[in-house]
């Protein structure tokens, strides 16, 4: 397969655009009102094309959370059409699985989206502190993201960007899709970053590779990278940069996870395999299907229910610490308001990316288990289930045959009892 001069194009900036990361630099922006409206706080994560903050929205005294995009794509008026465009049909989707979009807007020099603010972290974190995950538990992070992606795809809309830093987990346990419409916007901008992210050249499909098109299946093979590596705890593929990661998909197939890690079962081999198959026609013909089958193999193994947990030490938290202790610092040193007299304006403290800087975690990741785990201990678990399961069947299965017999010997001697 070759790939043209566009489709080089397009997979640059693909592979440019990124999810915020952890830990930025201080950010001049902390502290400002965009449209009159959004309070920007605490940064949370930053990256080669934008930053995300936790913020305010006065109007309805609401957390929220903003994402300013660089000052550079002010001008680019293809960028801003397309923005605002996809800001807008994303706004329009309701699900538990996506991060809900309240407002985007241009103020001065600064394009910004306004989202639900997710009080927990990302799945790269989770990944990160806890390893690779059972069965049961890659079942309950991947059932709400294909939840989200079915009502996205019914609406004819296309992610393009799925990956851990992609899906947020909040503290209750809810699982969410963020950065819809973001990658197609930046792609098409007449600006090319110089930032190289090789995160997101590991979950693109052949199709993007080759031509920069994608469709519903597109983020299928998406998804299904992503199993294997909630599985599995690594990505199929690897390289030296984000071209030589992105061409391997084209002439190799993604492995089954049980090639790389014990206990996976054979069903969840075939739903990876299926999902990332190099030909689109082969995969699941969107994330509805690929639930569907998903929610088959639940019931086929009966794996229990699971409640993901959120990341002890993320970005997010750091930021939430922050932002916290700054305005408690803030009511102590300011004293009791004079009756009459406006609120002060508070300022958000500026700090340093040592500030930002999580704490130890509590779990490193450790091959083969999660949570602290063996992951083989799930799989003797449910072959126990299995033998507890028979066990019983075949012993009333028994007690109805006597029963049976008992009552039909009765039956047949009844005159001569009588």
């Amino acid at each position: 397969m070759v790939l043209t001069a566009s489709s080089l194009g397009l997979l640059r900036h693909l592979v440019n655009m990124s999810s915020v990361e952890a830990n930025p630099q201080v950010d001049p922006l902390a502290g400002t009102v965009l449209d009159g409206r959004y309070r920007v706080d605490t940064i949370i994560a930053t990256g080669g094309m934008s930053a995300v903050y936790r913020g305010l929205d006065l109007r309805l005294d609401r957390p929220v959370a903003v994402k300013i995009m660089d000052s550079r794509y002010a001008g680019d008026a293809q960028f801003l059409t397309r923005f605002q465009r996809e800001a807008r049909a994303v706004a329009r989707l309701s699900d538990p699985g996506l991060v809900a979009v309240y407002d985007q807007g241009l103020d001065g020099q600064q394009p910004f989206l306004v989202m639900e603010l997710v009080e927990g972290g990302t799945l790269r974190e989770l990944l990160r502190e806890r390893g690779p995950m059972p069965p049961h538990a890659a079942a309950a992070v991947l059932a709400p993201v294909l939840g989200g992606l079915a009502v996205a795809h019914r609406a004819g809309l296309v992610h393009r960007d799925i990956k851990p830093e992609n899906v947020l987990i909040s503290d209750d346990g809810d699982v969410k899709i963020a950065d819809f419409g973001l990658v197609r916007a930046v792609a098409e901008a007449k600006i090319t970053s110089t930032s190289v992210i090789l995160g997101t050249a590991a979950y693109l499909s052949p199709e993007q590779v080759a031509t920069g098109n994608a469709g519903p299946r597109s983020d299928v093979y998406a998804v299904g990278v992503l199993l294997y590596e909630l599985l599995t705890g690594v990505t199929p593929f690897t390289g030296d940069s984000a071209l030589a990661v992105a061409y391997q998909r084209m002439d190799n197939d993604v492995p089954a996870p049980s090639t790389v890690i014990a206990g996976v079962p054979t069903q969840f081999d075939e739903l990876v395999l299926h999902a990332t198959a190099r030909e689109p026609a082969q995969r699941y013909a969107d994330a509805g299907d690929m639930a569907d089958e998903l929610a088959a193999v639940v019931d086929e193994l009966g794996l229990p229910p699971f409640r993901v947990p959120a990341p002890r030490n993320s970005a997010q938290h750091a930021s939430a610490a922050l932002h916290h202790s700054r305005f408690a610092a803030t009511e102590v040193t300011a004293g009791p308001p004079t009756p009459g007299a406006p609120a002060p304006r508070q300022r958000t403290r500026e700090f340093t990316r040592d500030d930002l800087m999580p704490v130890e975690p509590e779990y490193r990741p450790v091959t083969g288990q999660f949570a602290g785990i063996d992951l083989d201990e799930f799989y003797w678990a449910r072959q126990r289930a299995k033998r507890a399961g028979w066990f019983w069947l075949l012993t009333v299965l028994t007690l109805t045959g006597l029963t049976a017999a008992a009552a039909w010997t009765l039956g047949t001697n009844i005159s001569v009892l009588l």
